[in-house]
């Protein structure tokens, strides 16, 4: 089962405060995304989240985001 959907709204820790999002992607696999390379498997995946406040992506693990 999937911890998160795209779409899904989230949030998580980001330079001392939080902020909120929405999931653009799961990252299954080795690749480059958010200007860095993403190490994931499927037993290890990770989520590209777009924030709503800047619009910028990033790329974080289950264990660092909550649903909103």
């Amino acid at each position: 089962m999937d911890a998160f959907r795209k779409g899904d709204r989230v949030s998580w820790r980001s330079h001392g405060s939080r902020a909120v999002g929405t999931v653009q992607r799961k990252i299954t696999s080795d690749t480059r995304e958010a200007g860095r390379t993403v190490r994931a498997s499927t037993q290890d995946p990770q989520y590209v989240v777009r924030s709503d406040k800047s619009g910028r992506e990033a790329v974080h693990r289950p264990s660092a985001l909550e649903k909103e």
